[in-house]
This record gives structure tokens, sequence and C-alpha cells, in this order.
């Protein structure tokens, strides 16, 4: 992890109103809770458009469940009294964390299998201390549920920590919308809450947070004819295999029908959804030279899981960080609401057969890939130049375009308002008729704002403005009669000014 490269990140972050917290900020913060100022939220926006765009140009369609909802269903899926990390405490300051990522964090390991005894082990051996106030810690682990209770009418009931299983829970309705036929598909995208022990990297590792989560139900006979495979079967993807790459080496370009054949990915349904999840983050502007799939070893492996991939992005604050998990569930769920709602979940065939569908899952956050965004593409401010750079994709900028009169006269204040007027129709714009025409320059690249345009004398006369590019900083002179159609061509990269 690179402190000084962090610190600036989330200076950078919080000064330029993206993310605040922790949140109350007011009364000293709680841990794991934050707020998206202005363009952080703008920017989490457009995450969460591009996640839509994706998923249901694939075919899945949106919903919005409960966030809240009674023990049974908790206990039915696991989480209940499965869902809880291992923690250790300082003997001094008694400070709590979690016990795996201390380790990690410190070590550069992965711990996440470790028993009790290893943990300690690894504490002694490597003379870890607390990072709070170098004391030693307790020669004990134990454990805490991560689950955020509450009650609703006296009945006892959770925040979910997750939107899947409350995907789940509908689906005989699905089923019936569907008209009986599969697969479908459906995502959400929603708030989901967990007691994390001891929350750090940022919105990385939050209590609160936004998830976006896919799920395609299916006929586990149907998992080798899927049609959508052909499609993209010829797509290359960074593919990391746990049985032929060592933990050090980089991913391999590896053809999807390649790794059909040699069973590297087991069916071509889940092959599909390797890509669809991959195809997520390209989409956002994520570069595909940060990014790799990474396959679950066994052990780490969910016991009800055929297969698990992640998606990891190698960022300049952390190095190589999970975004997005794609687990082949089986019929594991919805066995398991049957069992304890008392029902039938079930789907026919043509033939009449009866069987429990398997659920294909893609599982991610919004919040991961709008720091991944800003620790990729921030650059620390140049001492020379004194100048921030922050060089988003165009299509992924929290404003999309600065509208700067020259200077502050009623006249270039009126024709700069008639062109905002007209463009905040298609686009995000930011009004700025404060401070020298240089300084606004500067504000707008330092936002991640793509075009500033610059209404001047001229304009009055010959009816035109100034484009500028964020990124070359060169400029045009454009008719405003043009002005419209010639931004949906510099955002789309047809034409370059």
């Amino acid at each position: 992890m690179k402190q000084e490269f962090l610190k600036e990140l989330v200076s950078f972050i919080q000064n330029k109103g993206f993310i605040w917290g922790p949140e109350p900020e007011l009364y000293d913060g709680l841990a794991g809770f934050y707020t998206y100022g202005p363009l952080g939220k703008s920017l989490k926006n457009k995450v969460e458009n591009s996640v839509r765009r994706v998923f249901q140009s694939n075919g899945l369609w949106e919903l919005e469940a409960p966030t809240v909802l009674p023990d049974i269903v908790w206990e039915a899926s696991g989480h209940l009294n499965t869902f809880k990390d291992k923690i250790i405490e300082c003997e001094n300051c008694k400070s709590i964390f979690r016990a795996d990522k201390l380790l990690e964090e410190t070590n550069n390991i992965n711990a996440e299998l470790f028993t009790d005894e290893q943990i300690l082990d690894f504490i002694e051996k490597n003379k870890i201390k607390c990072p709070s106030c170098r004391g030693s810690f307790k020669n004990e682990v134990k454990t805490q549920s991560l689950m955020m209770k509450t009650l609703v009418a006296g009945r006892e009931a959770s925040l979910r920590p997750e939107t899947a299983t409350t995907t789940y829970l509908p689906y005989k309705r699905f089923y019936d919308f569907f008209r009986g036929k599969i697969p479908f598909g459906v995502f959400q995208i929603g708030k989901a809450y967990r007691n994390e022990i001891s929350p750090r990297q940022h919105v990385l590792r939050s209590r609160e947070f936004t998830q976006a989560e896919g799920q395609i139900f299916i006929d586990p006979n149907e998992k080798n004819e899927w049609e959508k495979y052909e499609w993209i079967k010829d797509t290359m993807l960074p593919l990391w295999d746990y049985k032929m790459q060592k933990a050090d080496e980089p991913s391999k370009l590896i053809k999807l029908s390649d790794a059909i054949k040699h069973k590297l990915i087991k069916t071509k349904a889940y092959a599909w959804c390797i890509w669809l999840a991959y195809e997520q983050y390209i989409s956002m502007g994520i570069p595909e030279e940060v990014i790799r799939l990474r396959q679950h070893h066994p052990d780490e492996k969910a016991f009800y899981a055929d297969d698990a991939w992640d998606v990891e992005i190698n960022l300049n604050s952390f190095g190589w960080t999970e975004v997005c998990g794609i687990h082949d569930r089986t019929d594991y769920d919805l066995k398991q609401h049957s069992k304890f709602s008392k029902t039938d979940l079930i789907a026919r065939r043509e033939d009449g057969s009866e069987y429990v569908p398997h659920v294909l899952e893609i599982a991610f956050g919004t919040d991961r890939p709008v720091f991944a965004l800003l620790d990729i593409f921030y650059t620390k401010k140049s001492k020379e130049e004194g100048k921030t750079l922050f060089k988003l994709p165009y299509h992924m900028a929290p404003v999309d375009i600065s509208i700067f009169p020259l200077m502050k006269k009623p006249e270039l204040v009126e024709f700069a308002t008639r062109i905002k007027n007209e463009l905040e129709k298609e686009f995000i714009i930011d009004f700025d008729i404060s401070g020298s025409i240089g300084r606004r320059y500067l504000r707008s690249a330092e936002s991640g704002t793509p075009f500033a345009i610059t209404i001047d004398y001229d304009s009055l006369e010959k009816n035109d403005v100034t484009i500028r590019d964020r990124d070359s900083e060169k400029q045009i002179r454009v008719k405003t009669s043009d002005l419209t159609d010639t931004l949906r061509k510099v955002f789309s990269h047809e034409i370059e000014i």
C-alpha cells in the first residue's frame, strides 16, 4: 500500500466534494459510513447507470426489494448463524481488529482460512503489534456476527448483508412474470449493511454500502446449451488460474472457448457470466490492463458454489483488490428457502419433469468501482505546474461540461445562460462565473470535466463558442447551431478537438 499516494488521494476525494467521512464528521464520525458529495454522487450515478445499461442490454431486469427482513430469512440463507468474522483485541487500548485482515495488511498474505491457533502463532512469530497504539494482542481469538440487528413490531429482524438473498425470495413471482420460461435474469442495485469489525481502506470496506448483483436462474441441464456464449466465445479474457499460476505471476489472455475446452471454466453459461462481469468494468472505463479474473482455490470457495471467480483491479493504493464475485450457486438458495418456507420453488420442463433452478450470480458493489476510478485516474499534484490531473473517461466524468462566460458581464452571462439551458437537456452542466478564466479551467479539469465552453465577445457577434478539451487543452470554435451535435461526437470519440 502506497501510504503517501493514499493520503493525497483521500485529501483530493474530500476537498473536491467526492466522498466525505467517516460520518457524521460533526460528531467525530463512525467508521464505515460515508457521505457522497456533489461530484461523488454524480460519479456514483454514472457507475450505476453503466451497470443498468450492461445488465439490461444483456436481458436482465431490475427490481428493488426490502432492506430489512425477518430473521427466519437469514436463518434459511445461513447468514444468521455463520456470517461471522474472527476478531482479536489489543491488551493495551482495547481496539478490536478483524484477525485475517490484520495479518494480510501487515504481511501481504492470505489469512482468510487460518485457524485460531494459526492466527495466534503468526502474530507471535512475526511480532505483530496493534496499529493504533503498538501494544500487544490478547492471546485469544473471538468471533463477531456481521449482521445488523433490529426489531420490527417486536419481531427479530436484520438489515440485509447482501442483495442476493432478497432477490431469491420472489422466485414464484418471477416464474409467473416470465411465463414459466427459464432461463431468466434479474438484478438489484441497493443498500446492504455489515457490522464490519474494523473497516478501513476507505469505501472499499464499509458498514453501509451499495451492491449491484445480477442473478440468472437456469435449468442445470442447459448450462452448456447457452446461445449467448456463441456471441462471445472468441473473446480473450485475462484469466488467472490457481492450478497453473503462482501468486506473483500475471494473468494470461485466454480465449473463452479454450477455457471451456480445457475445463478451466466448467460451463458455457458460466463462461458468459464471467464475460458479462468483465464487461461491466470495461464499460465503466476501467483500463483492461489493470483487470484480471482470478479463480478461487477450492479451500476458498463457498461450500455451495460449483465454481467461483473474482474480478480484481490493480489499484495504485491497495494493489490487487477484489471488486466482483461470479458464482455458480447451484440450487442451494432456492432449496434452503423452500425448506424453511415449506413452499415448493420449482420449475417445469416441456416434458413435465420438475426441477429446482440453479442460480448463476454476478455480485459486486458500486462503491468499489467509484473508488477504483478515483484511484486510477487521479494524478498527484505537479510541483512545477501546481496541477492535479483527473483524467476520467469522458463518459464517466461526474460533470460533462463546464460553461464559462469570459467575464462577469450581463451580456456574456445572458448568452452563456441560453447555452446552458439548451445543453442541460442532455448533459450535466457546471456554470461558473467566478475567478479568472485560467483558474476556472483548472477547477474544471481537477473535477474531471472533459470539456469547457467559453463565451466571449466574439460569441455575441458570430454566434459561436470555444470548446476546450481537458486532456489535450486544444480549443475549437463551434457555431451554437452545431454545438449539441459536435459535443455528442466528441463524447463518442467520433471527432477530436
